[in-house]
């Protein structure tokens, strides 16, 4: 096409057809700008199928760690329910001076603490690559208000608990128990002296609360996660 099209121009020229000349010249100007925009257009078609597949790639891979992250929440939650029921059992027969033989075992199931680590390999990922790369905006803003804000909290809450078990269920411990098995059971030398100390009902108290306030920032997370994943989901199927 331009091998005849600059045959024609040198034959005009020759001709000295000026009009004509300048049309077809202009003709061969028109048709490389308009390769050039086909090219262009044919590349960035390529860039954004290229894009939308690692973006695809990266959901996927984002949706497998949020799925083991509720996995491990939901483990966590029931541990922190049993824990309040348990500390509301045990502030019970402090106020009514009675034992229980459930104690041990509600003990078992304050006297302990989790750890939540969240999985965040595939969001960074996505961080490194750019968080332009997800298309949804919905999407991007609930990611980053899950990873960068709400997985913290929980995590920051359960490492609270930890340190009370640290700092104040061990020493008590270690002054009068007869065995111990984590998340089991805590046996006592005398139950009677344990649960008419003040020292314990306050520590009973705070941990209490203490879960409780884990118990809710967990609950949210499990939301957020229910959320997003209902959007990687969609945006997922809707792919070629």
């Amino acid at each position: 096409m331009f091998s005849f099209l600059r045959k024609t121009r040198k034959k005009l020229a020759v001709k000295k057809d000026t009009t004509k000349y300048l049309g077809y010249a202009i003709g061969e100007i028109v048709l490389v700008v308009i390769g050039i925009l086909i090219a262009l257009g044919i590349n960035n078609w390529n860039e954004d199928r290229q894009a939308r597949m690692l973006e695809q790639e990266i959901l996927v891979q984002i949706r497998e760690n949020l799925n083991k992250d509720k996995e491990a929440l939901s483990r966590i939650i029931t541990n922190a329910q049993r824990a309040v029921y348990a500390s509301e059992k045990v502030i019970e027969l402090y106020e009514s001076n009675q034992s229980s033989d459930s104690l041990k075992y509600w003990l078992g199931n304050i006297v302990q603490f989790d750890r939540f680590l969240p999985l965040t390999n595939a969001y960074e990922v996505l961080k490194s690559k750019g968080l332009d790369l997800v298309s949804n905006k919905e999407l991007r803003f609930k990611l980053g208000t899950y990873y960068d804000d709400q997985a913290q909290i929980i995590t920051n809450a359960n490492e609270d608990l930890k340190q009370t078990f640290v700092d104040d269920w061990l020493p008590i411990m270690r002054a009068g128990i007869v065995d111990f098995e984590f998340k089991k059971y805590v046996i006592l030398e005398d139950e009677s002296g344990f649960i008419a100390t003040d020292k314990v009902r306050n520590v009973l108290i705070l941990n209490r609360s203490n879960y409780t306030g884990s118990l809710e920032y967990m609950h949210a997370g499990v939301t957020l996660i229910d959320a997003i994943l209902d959007i990687i989901n969609a945006e997922v199927r809707n792919q070629p």
